[in-house]
Protein backbone atom coordinates (compact mmCIF):
# COMPACT_ATOMS: atom_id res chain seq x y z
CA UNK A 1 0.00 0.00 0.00
CA UNK A 2 1.31 3.45 -0.93
CA UNK A 3 2.34 5.78 1.86
CA UNK A 4 0.06 8.71 2.70
CA UNK A 5 2.77 11.37 2.35
CA UNK A 6 2.81 12.56 -1.22
CA UNK A 7 0.43 9.83 -2.34
CA UNK A 8 -1.73 11.90 -4.65
CA UNK A 9 1.13 14.01 -5.98
CA UNK A 10 2.95 10.84 -7.02
CA UNK A 11 0.09 9.38 -9.06
CA UNK A 12 0.77 9.38 -12.82
CA UNK A 13 -1.49 11.52 -15.00
CA UNK A 14 -3.57 9.65 -17.58
CA UNK A 15 -3.87 11.59 -20.81
CA UNK A 16 -6.82 9.86 -22.49
CA UNK A 17 -10.24 9.58 -20.87
CA UNK A 18 -10.95 6.30 -22.70
CA UNK A 19 -8.03 4.67 -20.87
CA UNK A 20 -9.64 5.28 -17.49
CA UNK A 21 -11.88 2.23 -17.82
CA UNK A 22 -8.69 0.20 -17.19
CA UNK A 23 -8.79 -0.87 -13.52
CA UNK A 24 -5.00 -1.21 -13.39
CA UNK A 25 -4.61 2.57 -13.67
CA UNK A 26 -6.26 3.10 -10.27
CA UNK A 27 -4.37 3.01 -6.96
CA UNK A 28 -5.92 2.32 -3.56
CA UNK A 29 -5.71 5.27 -1.19
CA UNK A 30 -3.48 4.58 1.84
CA UNK A 31 -4.73 3.18 5.11
CA UNK A 32 -5.64 5.94 7.52
CA UNK A 33 -7.20 8.11 4.83
CA UNK A 34 -10.80 9.30 4.78
CA UNK A 35 -13.46 9.55 2.09
CA UNK A 36 -15.61 12.67 2.21
CA UNK A 37 -19.04 13.03 0.64
CA UNK A 38 -21.57 15.84 0.33
CA UNK A 39 -25.08 15.86 -1.09
CA UNK A 40 -28.00 18.30 -1.15
CA UNK A 41 -31.14 16.89 0.44
CA UNK A 42 -34.10 17.52 -1.83
CA UNK A 43 -31.97 18.54 -4.82
CA UNK A 44 -34.63 17.25 -7.22
CA UNK A 45 -37.16 19.62 -5.66
CA UNK A 46 -34.69 22.51 -5.85
CA UNK A 47 -34.01 21.85 -9.54
CA UNK A 48 -37.74 21.58 -10.27
CA UNK A 49 -38.16 25.00 -8.63
CA UNK A 50 -35.61 26.47 -11.06
CA UNK A 51 -32.73 26.67 -8.56
CA UNK A 52 -30.37 24.55 -10.63
CA UNK A 53 -27.60 27.18 -10.57
CA UNK A 54 -27.87 27.30 -6.77
CA UNK A 55 -27.61 23.51 -6.62
CA UNK A 56 -24.45 23.51 -8.73
CA UNK A 57 -22.97 26.40 -6.76
CA UNK A 58 -23.46 24.64 -3.44
CA UNK A 59 -22.03 21.39 -4.82
CA UNK A 60 -18.93 23.19 -6.10
CA UNK A 61 -18.65 25.14 -2.83
CA UNK A 62 -17.69 21.92 -1.05
CA UNK A 63 -14.62 21.61 -3.26
CA UNK A 64 -13.82 25.33 -3.08
CA UNK A 65 -13.97 25.32 0.73
CA UNK A 66 -11.61 22.35 0.91
CA UNK A 67 -9.17 23.81 -1.62
CA UNK A 68 -8.91 27.04 0.35
CA UNK A 69 -8.74 25.31 3.72
CA UNK A 70 -5.86 23.16 2.45
CA UNK A 71 -3.99 26.16 1.09
CA UNK A 72 -4.17 24.93 -2.48
CA UNK A 73 -2.59 21.53 -1.83
CA UNK A 74 -3.72 18.94 -4.36
CA UNK A 75 -6.21 16.30 -3.23
CA UNK A 76 -8.55 13.98 -5.16
CA UNK A 77 -12.10 15.27 -5.62
CA UNK A 78 -15.06 14.87 -7.95
CA UNK A 79 -18.02 17.18 -8.60
CA UNK A 80 -21.41 15.48 -8.78
CA UNK A 81 -23.82 18.29 -9.70
CA UNK A 82 -25.66 18.42 -6.36
CA UNK A 83 -22.69 17.44 -4.24
CA UNK A 84 -19.11 16.24 -4.26
CA UNK A 85 -16.80 13.45 -3.16
CA UNK A 86 -13.14 13.46 -2.18
CA UNK A 87 -10.38 11.65 -0.34
CA UNK A 88 -8.13 13.18 2.29
CA UNK A 89 -5.12 12.11 4.32
CA UNK A 90 -5.22 11.73 8.12
CA UNK A 91 -3.13 14.86 8.66
CA UNK A 92 -5.85 16.93 6.98
CA UNK A 93 -8.94 15.20 8.37
CA UNK A 94 -9.55 17.84 11.03
CA UNK A 95 -9.27 20.63 8.47
CA UNK A 96 -11.68 18.82 6.17
CA UNK A 97 -14.14 18.21 9.01
CA UNK A 98 -14.23 21.92 9.87
CA UNK A 99 -14.54 22.95 6.21
CA UNK A 100 -17.47 20.58 5.67
CA UNK A 101 -19.23 21.82 8.79
CA UNK A 102 -18.73 25.43 7.67
CA UNK A 103 -19.99 24.92 4.11
CA UNK A 104 -23.02 23.01 5.40
CA UNK A 105 -23.84 25.94 7.69
CA UNK A 106 -23.30 28.41 4.81
CA UNK A 107 -25.65 26.51 2.48
CA UNK A 108 -28.41 26.62 5.10
CA UNK A 109 -27.83 30.27 5.95
CA UNK A 110 -27.52 31.65 2.42
CA UNK A 111 -29.97 29.46 0.51
CA UNK A 112 -32.06 27.48 2.99
CA UNK A 113 -30.50 24.30 1.60
CA UNK A 114 -29.71 21.22 3.66
CA UNK A 115 -26.25 20.06 2.62
CA UNK A 116 -25.48 16.64 4.09
CA UNK A 117 -21.76 16.10 4.67
CA UNK A 118 -19.76 13.19 6.06
CA UNK A 119 -16.19 12.01 6.57
CA UNK A 120 -15.66 8.24 6.70
CA UNK A 121 -12.50 6.19 7.45
CA UNK A 122 -11.32 4.23 4.44
CA UNK A 123 -10.87 1.28 6.80
CA UNK A 124 -14.67 1.18 7.14
CA UNK A 125 -15.04 1.14 3.36
CA UNK A 126 -12.70 -1.85 3.12
CA UNK A 127 -14.36 -3.59 6.05
CA UNK A 128 -17.57 -3.46 3.99
CA UNK A 129 -15.79 -5.39 1.23
CA UNK A 130 -15.24 -2.39 -1.05
CA UNK A 131 -12.31 -0.13 -1.88
CA UNK A 132 -11.45 3.48 -2.68
CA UNK A 133 -9.13 3.70 -5.66
CA UNK A 134 -8.00 6.83 -7.47
CA UNK A 135 -6.55 7.84 -10.83
CA UNK A 136 -5.65 11.29 -12.21
CA UNK A 137 -6.95 12.43 -15.59
CA UNK A 138 -4.85 15.15 -17.22
CA UNK A 139 -7.59 17.12 -18.95
CA UNK A 140 -5.22 19.87 -20.14
CA UNK A 141 -1.71 21.18 -19.54
CA UNK A 142 -2.91 23.14 -16.54
CA UNK A 143 -5.58 20.98 -14.90
CA UNK A 144 -6.31 17.41 -13.89
CA UNK A 145 -9.21 15.69 -12.15
CA UNK A 146 -9.51 12.64 -9.94
CA UNK A 147 -11.42 9.54 -11.02
CA UNK A 148 -12.63 6.98 -8.47
CA UNK A 149 -13.28 3.25 -8.58
CA UNK A 150 -13.76 0.40 -6.13
CA UNK A 151 -17.31 1.19 -4.97
CA UNK A 152 -16.20 3.07 -1.86
CA UNK A 153 -17.38 6.50 -2.91
CA UNK A 154 -20.88 5.27 -3.75
CA UNK A 155 -21.04 3.26 -0.51
CA UNK A 156 -19.98 6.29 1.51
CA UNK A 157 -22.70 8.47 -0.03
CA UNK A 158 -25.30 5.79 0.65
CA UNK A 159 -24.26 5.48 4.29
CA UNK A 160 -24.34 9.26 4.71
CA UNK A 161 -27.88 9.42 3.33
CA UNK A 162 -28.83 6.74 5.85
CA UNK A 163 -27.62 9.07 8.60
CA UNK A 164 -24.24 7.52 9.38
CA UNK A 165 -21.03 9.52 9.86
CA UNK A 166 -22.87 12.82 9.37
CA UNK A 167 -21.15 16.09 10.28
CA UNK A 168 -23.44 18.81 11.60
CA UNK A 169 -23.27 22.39 10.35
CA UNK A 170 -20.86 24.61 12.24
CA UNK A 171 -22.60 25.47 15.50
CA UNK A 172 -20.38 28.51 16.05
CA UNK A 173 -21.51 30.09 12.81
CA UNK A 174 -18.13 29.65 11.13
CA UNK A 175 -18.25 30.34 7.40
CA UNK A 176 -16.12 28.67 4.72
CA UNK A 177 -13.54 30.47 2.63
CA UNK A 178 -15.06 30.34 -0.86
CA UNK A 179 -12.63 32.70 -2.54
CA UNK A 180 -12.43 31.99 -6.26
CA UNK A 181 -15.85 30.33 -6.53
CA UNK A 182 -17.86 31.85 -9.36
CA UNK A 183 -20.35 31.20 -12.16
CA UNK A 184 -19.94 34.17 -14.50
CA UNK A 185 -19.94 32.44 -17.88
CA UNK A 186 -23.02 32.38 -20.08
CA UNK A 187 -24.87 29.15 -20.73
CA UNK A 188 -23.42 27.17 -23.62
CA UNK A 189 -26.12 26.33 -26.18
CA UNK A 190 -26.04 22.93 -27.85
CA UNK A 191 -24.33 23.00 -31.23
CA UNK A 192 -25.17 19.43 -32.26
CA UNK A 193 -28.80 19.11 -31.20
CA UNK A 194 -29.01 18.69 -27.43
CA UNK A 195 -27.06 18.74 -24.19
CA UNK A 196 -27.24 15.19 -22.88
CA UNK A 197 -26.67 14.59 -19.16
CA UNK A 198 -25.93 10.96 -18.39
CA UNK A 199 -25.58 9.15 -15.05
CA UNK A 200 -24.71 5.44 -14.97
CA UNK A 201 -24.33 3.32 -11.83
CA UNK A 202 -23.29 -0.37 -11.80
CA UNK A 203 -25.60 -2.76 -10.02
CA UNK A 204 -24.26 -4.40 -6.88
CA UNK A 205 -22.35 -7.55 -7.80
CA UNK A 206 -21.99 -6.67 -11.48
CA UNK A 207 -18.82 -8.04 -13.07
CA UNK A 208 -16.30 -5.15 -13.29
CA UNK A 209 -14.94 -6.32 -16.65
CA UNK A 210 -18.44 -6.23 -18.15
CA UNK A 211 -19.10 -2.77 -16.72
CA UNK A 212 -15.78 -1.55 -18.12
CA UNK A 213 -16.72 -2.83 -21.56
CA UNK A 214 -20.04 -0.98 -21.49
CA UNK A 215 -18.33 2.21 -20.37
CA UNK A 216 -15.71 1.87 -23.12
CA UNK A 217 -18.42 1.51 -25.74
CA UNK A 218 -20.31 4.57 -24.50
CA UNK A 219 -17.13 6.66 -24.27
CA UNK A 220 -16.12 5.55 -27.77
CA UNK A 221 -19.42 6.78 -29.19
CA UNK A 222 -19.05 10.09 -27.37
CA UNK A 223 -15.53 10.60 -28.64
CA UNK A 224 -16.81 10.44 -32.22
CA UNK A 225 -18.74 13.65 -31.53
CA UNK A 226 -17.26 17.05 -32.31
CA UNK A 227 -14.64 17.73 -29.59
CA UNK A 228 -15.68 14.42 -27.97
CA UNK A 229 -18.98 16.01 -27.02
CA UNK A 230 -17.42 18.91 -25.10
CA UNK A 231 -20.21 21.45 -24.47
CA UNK A 232 -17.81 24.41 -24.68
CA UNK A 233 -16.64 25.59 -28.11
CA UNK A 234 -12.90 25.54 -28.84
CA UNK A 235 -12.71 29.28 -28.16
CA UNK A 236 -14.18 28.73 -24.70
CA UNK A 237 -17.53 29.81 -23.23
CA UNK A 238 -18.92 33.25 -23.95
CA UNK A 239 -19.52 36.01 -21.43
CA UNK A 240 -22.55 38.28 -21.40
CA UNK A 241 -22.93 41.26 -19.10
CA UNK A 242 -24.24 41.49 -16.51
CA UNK A 243 -23.61 37.82 -15.68
CA UNK A 244 -26.59 35.92 -14.31
CA UNK A 245 -24.38 34.31 -11.66
CA UNK A 246 -23.20 37.54 -10.01
CA UNK A 247 -25.81 37.29 -7.25
CA UNK A 248 -24.79 33.72 -6.45
CA UNK A 249 -21.14 34.68 -6.31
CA UNK A 250 -22.03 37.45 -3.87
CA UNK A 251 -23.52 34.81 -1.56
CA UNK A 252 -20.20 32.95 -1.71
CA UNK A 253 -17.90 35.85 -0.89
CA UNK A 254 -19.88 38.26 1.30
CA UNK A 255 -19.14 36.58 4.64
CA UNK A 256 -21.21 38.55 7.14
CA UNK A 257 -21.26 41.68 4.99
CA UNK A 258 -23.85 43.21 2.71
CA UNK A 259 -25.09 41.07 -0.17
CA UNK A 260 -25.58 44.18 -2.31
CA UNK A 261 -22.03 45.39 -1.79
CA UNK A 262 -20.66 41.91 -2.43
CA UNK A 263 -22.17 42.00 -5.93
CA UNK A 264 -20.08 44.99 -6.96
CA UNK A 265 -16.78 43.12 -7.32
CA UNK A 266 -18.02 40.33 -9.64
CA UNK A 267 -19.99 42.86 -11.68
CA UNK A 268 -16.96 45.10 -12.18
CA UNK A 269 -14.56 42.24 -12.89
CA UNK A 270 -16.95 40.57 -15.30
CA UNK A 271 -17.52 43.88 -17.12
CA UNK A 272 -13.78 44.27 -17.70
CA UNK A 273 -13.55 40.66 -18.92
CA UNK A 274 -16.56 41.19 -21.19
CA UNK A 275 -14.92 44.23 -22.79
CA UNK A 276 -11.56 42.46 -23.20
CA UNK A 277 -13.10 39.34 -24.75
CA UNK A 278 -15.19 41.35 -27.20
CA UNK A 279 -12.38 43.69 -28.19
CA UNK A 280 -9.40 41.33 -28.06
CA UNK A 281 -7.46 43.91 -26.02
CA UNK A 282 -5.10 42.81 -23.26
CA UNK A 283 -4.79 44.30 -19.81
CA UNK A 284 -1.31 44.06 -18.37
CA UNK A 285 -0.37 40.40 -18.73
CA UNK A 286 -3.99 39.22 -18.92
CA UNK A 287 -5.26 37.93 -22.27
CA UNK A 288 -9.02 37.42 -21.80
CA UNK A 289 -9.51 35.48 -25.02
CA UNK A 290 -6.71 33.09 -24.11
CA UNK A 291 -8.19 32.73 -20.63
CA UNK A 292 -11.60 31.81 -22.09
CA UNK A 293 -9.96 29.19 -24.29
CA UNK A 294 -8.12 27.67 -21.31
CA UNK A 295 -11.38 27.64 -19.34
CA UNK A 296 -12.86 25.37 -21.99
CA UNK A 297 -9.77 23.17 -22.08
CA UNK A 298 -9.80 22.77 -18.29
CA UNK A 299 -13.51 22.03 -17.98
CA UNK A 300 -14.69 18.77 -16.43
CA UNK A 301 -17.59 17.41 -18.51
CA UNK A 302 -17.08 13.66 -18.02
CA UNK A 303 -15.99 11.60 -15.05
CA UNK A 304 -15.76 8.13 -13.54
CA UNK A 305 -16.78 8.09 -9.87
CA UNK A 306 -17.76 4.47 -9.22
CA UNK A 307 -20.03 5.06 -12.20
CA UNK A 308 -20.02 7.20 -15.33
CA UNK A 309 -21.23 10.80 -15.59
CA UNK A 310 -21.12 12.81 -18.81
CA UNK A 311 -22.57 16.09 -20.04
CA UNK A 312 -22.34 15.94 -23.82
CA UNK A 313 -23.15 18.19 -26.75
CA UNK A 314 -24.81 15.36 -28.63
CA UNK A 315 -26.69 14.61 -31.85
CA UNK A 316 -29.81 12.45 -32.03
CA UNK A 317 -28.10 9.45 -33.65
CA UNK A 318 -25.34 9.26 -31.04
CA UNK A 319 -27.83 9.69 -28.21
CA UNK A 320 -29.91 6.81 -29.60
CA UNK A 321 -26.84 4.57 -29.86
CA UNK A 322 -25.75 5.40 -26.31
CA UNK A 323 -29.22 4.67 -24.97
CA UNK A 324 -29.33 1.39 -26.87
CA UNK A 325 -26.05 0.23 -25.29
CA UNK A 326 -27.19 1.22 -21.80
CA UNK A 327 -30.68 -0.23 -22.18
CA UNK A 328 -29.29 -3.61 -23.18
CA UNK A 329 -26.82 -3.54 -20.29
CA UNK A 330 -29.64 -2.64 -17.88
CA UNK A 331 -31.72 -5.54 -19.22
CA UNK A 332 -28.78 -7.82 -18.39
CA UNK A 333 -28.82 -6.56 -14.80
CA UNK A 334 -25.44 -4.85 -15.09
CA UNK A 335 -26.37 -1.26 -14.36
CA UNK A 336 -28.93 1.48 -13.88
CA UNK A 337 -28.86 4.69 -15.85
CA UNK A 338 -30.66 7.99 -16.23
CA UNK A 339 -30.66 10.56 -19.01
CA UNK A 340 -31.77 14.18 -19.11
CA UNK A 341 -31.76 16.48 -22.12
CA UNK A 342 -31.73 20.25 -22.29
CA UNK A 343 -30.88 23.05 -24.70
CA UNK A 344 -27.69 24.27 -23.05
CA UNK A 345 -24.99 23.55 -20.49
CA UNK A 346 -23.75 25.69 -17.61
CA UNK A 347 -20.42 26.09 -15.87
CA UNK A 348 -19.38 26.67 -12.25
CA UNK A 349 -15.78 27.70 -11.67
CA UNK A 350 -13.05 27.71 -9.03
CA UNK A 351 -10.39 30.24 -10.02
CA UNK A 352 -7.60 30.89 -7.48
CA UNK A 353 -5.93 33.23 -10.00
CA UNK A 354 -6.69 34.26 -13.59
CA UNK A 355 -2.93 34.58 -14.17
CA UNK A 356 -2.27 30.84 -13.85
CA UNK A 357 -3.75 27.92 -15.81
CA UNK A 358 -4.72 25.64 -12.93
CA UNK A 359 -8.31 26.88 -12.52
CA UNK A 360 -11.02 24.20 -12.59
CA UNK A 361 -14.50 24.33 -14.11
CA UNK A 362 -17.45 22.00 -13.67
CA UNK A 363 -20.01 21.52 -16.43
CA UNK A 364 -23.59 20.36 -15.94
CA UNK A 365 -26.73 20.57 -17.99
CA UNK A 366 -28.29 24.02 -17.64
CA UNK A 367 -31.55 22.56 -16.32
CA UNK A 368 -29.79 20.61 -13.56
CA UNK A 369 -28.95 17.70 -15.84
CA UNK A 370 -27.07 15.42 -13.44
CA UNK A 371 -29.72 15.78 -10.75
CA UNK A 372 -32.53 15.10 -13.22
CA UNK A 373 -30.71 12.13 -14.74
CA UNK A 374 -30.02 10.61 -11.32
CA UNK A 375 -33.68 10.96 -10.38
CA UNK A 376 -34.74 9.15 -13.51
CA UNK A 377 -32.18 6.45 -12.83
CA UNK A 378 -33.76 5.80 -9.44
CA UNK A 379 -37.11 5.18 -11.12
CA UNK A 380 -35.89 2.52 -13.52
Amino acid sequence: MAQADGFYDALPRVGAFSQLTDASLYTGVPQGWFVGVADIAGSTREVAAGRYKVVNMVGAAVISALMNALGGRAFPFVFGGDGAGFAIGPEDAGIANDALAAVSHWAAQEFGITLRVALIPVEDVRAAGLDLRVARFQVSQGADYAMFSGGGLHWAETRMKEGAYRIEGAANGALPDLSGLSCRWSHMPARNGTILSLVVQPEEGAEPAQIAEVFRNVISLAEDLERAGHPAPASGPSADWPPSGAALEAHAVRGTGSLLLARIKPLLESFVAWVLIRSGMKLGGFDARRYARVVGENADFRKLDDGLKMTLDCDDITQSRIEDILSKAADRGLLRYGIATQDSAMMTCIVPSVMSDDHVHFIDGAAGGYTQAATRMKRR
